[in-house]
């Protein structure tokens, strides 16, 4: 009853916080900005997120959490669209969909899988609200008796999960989230404020890299320079059909295969790390292991539709639980909402059990909202199908540059200064070979995510501990082993095990074909001597100040060695092995009529103007000589498009009172805004 009674006014507050008419503008504004992203394949969540999270210093934290949880909750929808229309995994978590929403598509069913599509989307992620609800209400108890052991075991727990359950080959996947845990501790040490990069002291790295970088430079750029190497529209055709009634009977008729996958979304996304890049296929194989007539799979059965996206919109909620109730990232778009969610307001807001236990009425606003999102995400994904059916056949090479444009624009505002746009341009270019030798970026991602609190807890912890042992050594065991640390190491060694058995089902970036030695080879010894080179830096930091150099030293020795388990078995398998996964080899990223360097020599380009006559100067010679020559456009069309953008960025920055990157020539001229 005590927990009913503290839940109930949490629940009224909740409804009373989101019932604003400018918290409801802003969460139909978040929907609208999730749709407009996940129409484009391959930005998903995370990049949406990635580019919201510099507008969120400050801001009021509703305000902030509705629009963020609008577009968290829509992107799993919308991605739809470029699954069903084109063929292209809209992100991780809708490849499945791709198999039977395609030919349903060509066959003239677009409509219908469309509609079956959001009609499993909005129960998906109804039923994970419903589960956030309920999960909250009986776990705050247990949650709030979690110390800072505990809090360390769910971090390795989280860890452990996403490294080896992260692709085929389950040394990449902790070399990966290794690697992201190693760049997260660049900077100075919080404990001690050792430097750890004390052999390349470079001022910019003193405060380590931003979230908002790592996570557009990660995912935002490599899917960018993916499709415009393609050099076509992204789907050929903007024909829906009919069917869209048809569609939602579908789904009624299989309403307990969508309630089946519902729930393994749910379960999958509370596991830390999992989310988008396993749920769909477990959902589909559920799927085709529970109809009997199999052989319509592969070739436009509507069953291999509703039970991917009933799980993938269900994942958003089970996401949340390990979010909001431990502060670790269920995925990795939830590893961004906790960036954002410190920045809001005064910064007095912290996911973890000191939301459940200062700030419940916000946490339930939270699952109203997310509930809410659903809902008006789907009204508006049937409302605009037939419009962006005719944006998908826009060529791509039309609106690359405005992407690459918005990318720079947010990337600049984390931190101010130019150097975040040679950040972004390094990390987009880590981003491009992860995803090319099929090495996962959300393990990356959640470990530079985690580098911090996985540190912070361990010396915090070590302190108490250290303490405690002086007494005595019965109470330092205590603290140290409690029956929670207990139950959490069992299922961590639990899921270690069965995580190896299963990491060759898991794959990482898709089906990538494997291939020659050498480039995967150059890759892996690139990796290996970044981490070298961050233990030696980690080494020279004093015994003294062990705290600073022992979370460095133990995760980059584990890397390090890893990365030379790697080696070893790529000296001895032969060409051929899933090993050496290359995109370059086959498929879309090898027939593209466009290399990767002539491609991403643009982006570099307008980075490196930046640097000499400032950001609006650049950003109007590269958008009237990409127009002009590489989308090969008219002058009058180059002029009216180039024209746009400036107006689109300078109205931005008018509104939202940001500056512009500047370069050497606002150093030595004043110029007037906005050139300055």
């Amino acid at each position: 009853m005590d927990m009913f009674a503290t839940a109930l006014p949490a629940f009224l507050s909740a409804w009373e916080l989101i019932l604003q008419p400018t918290v409801l503008f802003y969460l139909v504004l978040g929907v609208v900005m999730g749709l407009a992203v996940g129409v484009f394949p391959g930005l998903g969540g995370i990049a949406g997120l990635s580019l919201l999270l510099p507008f969120m210093f400050g801001m009021e934290p509703m305000l902030g959490l509705a629009l963020m949880i609008g577009m968290v909750a829509v992107v799993p929808t919308s991605d739809t669209f470029a699954s069903v229309l084109m063929g292209i995994p809209g992100s991780s978590a809708s490849q499945a969909t791709v198999l039977d929403g395609f030919p349903m598509a060509k066959k003239g069913e677009a409509a219908r899988a469309l509609s079956a599509a959001f009609s499993s989307s909005l129960f998906g992620g109804l039923v994970g609200a419903l589960f956030l609800t309920l999960f909250i209400l009986i776990a705050r108890p247990i949650v709030l008796a979690f110390g800072l052991p505990e809090m360390l075991m769910v971090t390795i727990l989280g860890l452990s999960m996403v490294a080896v359950l992260a692709g085929r080959v389950a040394l990449k996947g902790v070399a990966a989230a290794g690697l992201g845990m190693m760049i997260g501790t660049i900077g100075e040490a919080d404990a001690g404020g050792n430097l750890r990069m004390a052999s390349y002291d470079i001022p910019y790295l003193t405060d380590g890299l931003k979230l908002v970088i790592v996570g557009l430079g990660i995912f935002a750029i490599p899917e960018i320079v993916s499709l415009l190497r393609k050099d076509r529209a992204i789907s050929s055709a903007a024909n829906l059909g009919e069917g869209w009634t048809r569609g939602v009977r579908d789904w009624f008729a299989n309403r307990w295969l969508s309630v089946r996958c519902s729930i393994i979304g749910v379960v999958v996304g509370v596991i830390p790390g999992l989310g988008g890049s396993v749920v769909d296929w477990i959902a589909y194989g559920h799927s085709v292991q529970s109809t009997k007539d199999k052989s319509g799979f592969g070739s436009g059965e509507v069953r291999g539709v509703i039970g991917p996206e009933s799980s993938n919109n269900a994942k958003e909620g089970g996401g949340l639980v390990p979010t909001l109730l431990f502060g670790i990232p269920g995925s990795g778009s939830m590893a961004i909402f906790i960036g954002a969610v410190a920045l809001l307001g005064s910064g007095d807001i912290e996911v973890g059990p000191n939301m459940l236990k200062d700030n419940l009425d916000i946490t339930y606003s939270i699952v109203w909202l997310l509930a809410l999102a659903n809902v008006v995400g789907t009204i508006l994904c049937i409302a605009a199908s037939g419009g962006i059916a005719k944006l998908t056949t826009i060529r791509f090479t039309y609106l690359a540059p405005f992407l690459f444009m918005l990318i720079s624009f947010a990337a600049f505002q984390s931190g101010q200064n130019f150097e975040d746009l040679l950040a972004l341009f390094v990390i987009g270019l880590i981003g491009i070979f992860l995803r090319r030798f099929d090495w996962s970026r959300p393990a990356f991602l959640i470990g530079f995510v985690l580098s911090n609190p996985v540190e912070k807890f361990t010396n915090q912890a070590f302190q108490i501990a250290n303490f405690r042992f002086r007494k005595s050594f019965e109470a330092g065991m205590d603290y140290v082993f409690s029956p929670i640390v207990i139950v959490l190491l069992i299922v961590t060694l639990v899921s270690i095990w069965f995580g190896i058995k299963q990491a060759k089902t898991i794959m990482a970036e898709g089906d990538v074909q494997s291939g020659a030695k050498r480039a995967p080879l150059i890759f892996l010894l690139v990796i290996a001597g970044y981490l070298a080179l961050a233990l030696y830096n980690a080494n020279l930091i004093p015994d003294r100040n062990m705290t600073d150099k022992i979370i460095p030293l133990v995760i980059g020795g584990v890397s390090l060695t890893c990365c030379l388990i790697l080696l070893i078995q790529m000296m001895r398998r032969p060409e051929g092995n899933e090993i050496f996964a290359d995109k370059e080899l086959s498929g879309e990223d090898a027939d593209a009529p466009y290399g990767l360097w002539s491609t991403l020599a643009w982006f570099a380009g307008l980075i490196a103007a930046t640097s000499v006559v400032g950001f609006i100067l650049a950003l109007i010679g590269f958008l009237a000589l990409f127009f002009r020559f590489r989308a090969g456009c008219s002058w009058a069309k180059t002029f009216l498009l180039t024209g746009f953008g400036i107006a689109l960025m300078c109205a931005m920055a008018s509104v939202l009172n940001r500056d512009f990157p500047p370069g050497l020539l606002q150093s030595l001229v004043e110029l007037p805004w906005p050139l300055r």
